[in-house]
C-alpha cells in the first residue's frame, strides 16, 4: 500500500469514528414520545443507563464521551503521519475543503444541541408511555391492613375514609436524610404529573419516638406537603401496630436511632384494596396509578 492510500485509509478511519460518534450521541439524546418502540428504549437503558425520561447516567456519560476520545487516539497512535499526511491530501482541494467545513458546522450544531438537550432536559417533565412500565407492575389483590393515624393538622386519617379515590401510601423518616427525600419527591412528582383525580398521598413515620404529632407541622413543611398528602404519626406503639400490619422491614440502629429501610409505595385502588407495591421512582409510581 503506497502512502498515500495509506493517508486515504486513515482518513476514512476517521470518518467511520465521527459516523459512529454522531449515531451513539443521538441514540443517547434524541428526544423521543412516549410511543416510541420497546427496543429503542432498551436499548438506551442498557447502553447508556437512560430511559425515556432521563439523561444517560454518568457511566453513559463516560462511554459518549471517552469511547470517540478513545479510538481518536488509537487511531493518531498507530496512523498518525498517514493521518496527517490523508488531512493535507484533502484538504489541498476544494472539494475537501467544502466537506470539512460541512463537517465542522455539523458538529459546531450537534454541540449547540446536546448543551440544549441538557439544559431544559428538567423543564419540561415528559410523560412515559404507561405501556412500556407497566411491564415492570405485578398486579395484587390484598385487603389493605387497617390504618388510622394523626396528621400534620392534628386529626385522625384513615385509610377507610378515602375509599373512593386512589391512595398512595408510604414510610419514611425526618431525620432519614438518603432515601426518605428521594420517596417523598417520587410521590408528590408522580402525583404532580397525574393531574385530574390524583391520588392523597400518606406517609407514615417510620419514627414515631422522634416524630411526634407535635412535630408533624414542622416535618410537612420540610417535606413541602400540602393539604393532599399527609405525614402520619401517633403513639410509638400504635404506629409499630401499622408499620407490622404493612409488613415494612426495617431496622433501628439504637445507637444513633437511624432506620434502615427500603423505598416501598402502597397503590391503593378506589375500592379500598393494594393493587401494587412500587419500589421504583416516580414514573414507575404514576405508571401504576395509571394501571388501576
Amino acid at each position: 500500500m503506497t502512502s498515500s492510500a495509506r493517508g486515504r485509509a486513515a482518513v476514512a478511519a476517521l470518518g467511520a469514528i465521527v459516523v459512529i460518534t454522531a449515531s451513539w450521541w443521538a441514540l443517547a439524546l434524541w428526544p423521543v414520545s412516549g410511543d416510541a418502540p420497546e427496543w429503542f428504549l432498551r436499548t438506551r437503558q442498557v447502553c447508556f443507563g437512560s430511559d425515556v425520561t432521563r439523561l444517560p447516567n454518568a457511566g453513559g456519560w463516560v462511554l459518549l464521551i471517552g469511547q470517540p476520545l478513545g479510538m481518536v487516539a488509537l487511531l493518531i497512535i498507530i496512523w498518525g503521519r498517514e493521518l496527517r499526511q490523508g488531512l493535507g491530501l484533502v484538504l489541498a482541494r476544494v472539494a475537501g475543503q467544502v466537506v470539512a467545513g460541512v463537517l465542522s458546522a455539523a458538529m459546531i450544531a450537534g454541540i449547540a444541541g446536546v448543551v440544549v438537550r441538557v439544559r431544559t432536559a428538567g423543564q419540561e417533565p415528559f410523560e412515559p408511555g404507561t405501556e412500556h412500565l407497566a411491564a415492570q407492575l405485578t398486579r395484587v389483590n390484598d385487603v389493605a391492613p387497617r390504618l388510622a393515624l394523626l396528621d400534620q393538622s392534628g386529626a385522625e386519617v384513615s385509610l377507610d375514609s378515602l375509599k373512593g379515590a386512589p391512595v398512595l401510601v408510604s414510610f419514611a423518616f425526618a431525620h432519614c436524610e438518603t432515601v426518605c427525600p428521594v420517596i417523598v419527591d417520587d410521590l408528590l412528582t408522580a402525583r404532580d404529573r397525574l393531574g385530574a383525580g390524583a391520588p392523597r398521598v400518606l406517609i407514615v413515620t417510620l419514627d414515631p419516638w422522634r416524630d411526634t404529632p407535635a412535630r408533624l407541622p414542622a416535618i410537612a413543611k420540610g417535606w413541602k406537603l400540602d393539604a393532599g398528602a399527609h405525614v402520619l404519626s401517633g403513639e410509638p406503639d400504635d404506629v409499630e401496630r401499622v408499620l407490622n400490619a404493612w409488613r415494612i422491614p426495617r431496622v433501628r440502629n439504637t445507637r444513633t436511632g437511624d432506620i434502615s429501610h427500603p423505598s416501598m409505595t402502597y397503590v391503593i385502588g378506589a375500592d379500598g384494596r393494594i393493587h401494587y407495591v412500587v419500589t421504583g421512582g416516580a414514573d414507575l409510581i404514576a405508571a401504576a396509578v395509571r394501571a388501576l
